[in-house]
C-alpha cells in the first residue's frame, strides 16, 4: 500500500511540474511553426510569473478573493503578450537575428521584473506571499479510482487547462485554415505570400500567442507552487520547455510527452530523497538531475528532429 501511495504521489507531482512546461511548449510551437525562433520562452515565463503575483495581490487588496488567481492568470497572459511584442518587432519588422532577440528578452525580463519588485515592495527581493492561489480539484467519481484517482484526477485547474490546450493546439494547427496558414509561413513563406497569406501578420499573431501561453506557464508556477515571485521562481523552466518542444518535434502531442518526461525528472528528485541512499548524495546533484536529463535527451534527438523549413529566416518579399 505504501508503494502504491508513493507511486501515486510521484505521478501526481509529475503532472504538477509538467503543467508549466506544457503551457510554454505549446506557446513555443505556435511561434516556431510560423518560422520565428523563440529562445525567449524563459523570459516570457518570468514575465508571466511576475504579472500573476502582482495581479493576484492587487485583486486581493481590492477584496476579490475567489477570483483573484484568475485575475492573476489574465494579468500573466496580457503581460506575456506585451513582452513578446518586443521580440516580434525586432525579429519580424526589423529582421534582427531571432536568437539574439530571444536572448535579449530573457535578460530584459529577468532584470525588469526584479527591478519592479524592488520598487513595488520596498526593496524586497520578492513579492508578498499570496493568500489566494489555486487549489486542487477532484473530479467526482474519477478521483476515487485507486492510484490514478489521486495521480491524475485530483489536480489544479491549470493542469486541466494545460491538457485541454494540447488538444486545442493540435486541432488549430492541423484542422483549421488558420493552422494551415501558420504552418505554411513557417515552411515556405514565399509560396504562402503568393497565395495571399499575410506572412508578417501570421508571424506577429503566432509570436503574441506564444507570449500569452508562456506567460500562463510562468503564472502556473506562481499560483500553484511558490505562492510568490522572486528572481529564481522560474529557474530554467523556459529552457526545459524549449527542449520539450524540440524533443517533441514541434508537435503538440510530442511536446506533451516530452513535458511529462521532464516533469517526471523534476519530481524524481523529491522521490529519490525518500530513500536512505539519497542521504549519501549531495542535494546539488539531485537538483541537477532534471537538467542533466534534458541535455541527454536533446543530445539523442539531434539529427532526428525536423524543424520547420523556414525557421529562423526573416522574410523579405523582394526575394521570394
Amino acid at each position: 500500500m505504501d508503494a502504491l501511495r508513493i507511486i501515486g504521489e510521484l505521478l501526481h507531482t509529475t503532472l504538477v511540474f509538467s503543467t508549466a512546461l506544457i503551457f510554454t511548449a505549446m506557446g513555443g510551437i505556435f511561434s516556431e511553426r510560423s518560422g520565428v525562433v523563440n529562445i525567449g520562452l524563459e523570459g516570457l515565463m518570468v514575465s508571466g510569473a511576475f504579472a500573476s503575483a502582482v495581479g493576484t495581490l492587487y485583486a486581493e487588496q481590492a477584496g476579490i478573493t475567489g477570483g483573484a488567481p484568475w485575475i492573476g492568470l489574465l494579468a500573466a497572459l496580457v503581460f506575456g503578450m506585451l513582452i513578446s511584442v518586443i521580440h516580434a518587432v525586432a525579429s519580424i519588422t526589423f529582421k534582427a537575428d531571432q536568437v539574439v532577440s530571444g536572448v535579449v528578452i530573457n535578460f530584459l525580463a529577468a532584470g525588469l521584473t526584479v527591478y519592479l519588485v524592488k520598487i513595488m515592495f520596498e526593496g524586497s527581493g520578492q513579492t508578498e506571499t499570496l493568500n489566494a492561489v489555486f487549489h486542487k480539484i477532484a473530479i467526482p467519481g474519477l478521483s476515487s479510482i485507486p492510484l490514478l484517482g489521486y495521480a491524475i484526477f485530483t489536480a489544479y485547474p491549470t493542469t486541466y487547462l494545460a491538457l485541454l490546450l494540447v488538444a486545442a493546439t493540435g486541432y488549430i494547427l492541423y484542422k483549421t485554415p488558420f493552422g494551415l496558414r501558420l504552418r505554411s509561413v513557417g515552411e515556405h513563406p514565399g509560396a504562402a505570400d503568393t497565395l495571399g497569406v499575410g506572412v508578417k501578420r501570421m508571424r506577429y499573431t503566432a509570436v503574441l500567442i506564444s507570449g500569452a501561453l508562456s506567460g500562463l506557464g510562468g503564472a502556473t508556477i506562481t499560483l500553484t507552487t511558490t505562492s510568490n515571485f522572486s528572481h529564481n521562481t522560474i529557474s530554467g523552466q523556459g529552457f526545459i520547455s524549449l527542449a520539450a518542444m524540440i524533443f517533441g518535434k514541434w508537435n503538440p502531442a510530442g511536446a506533451l510527452g516530452a513535458a511529462v518526461f521532464f516533469g517526471f525528472a523534476q519530481s524524481l528528485k523529491n522521490f529519490v530523497q525518500l530513500f536512505d541512499l539519497a542521504k549519501r548524495i549531495p542535494m546539488e546533484f539531485l537538483y541537477m538531475l532534471p537538467y542533466i536529463l534534458t541535455i541527454l535527451v536533446l543530445a539523442g534527438a539531434v539529427g532526428r528532429a525536423s524543424a520547420p523549413a523556414a525557421l529562423g529566416e526573416p522574410y523579405d518579399p523582394g526575394k521570394r
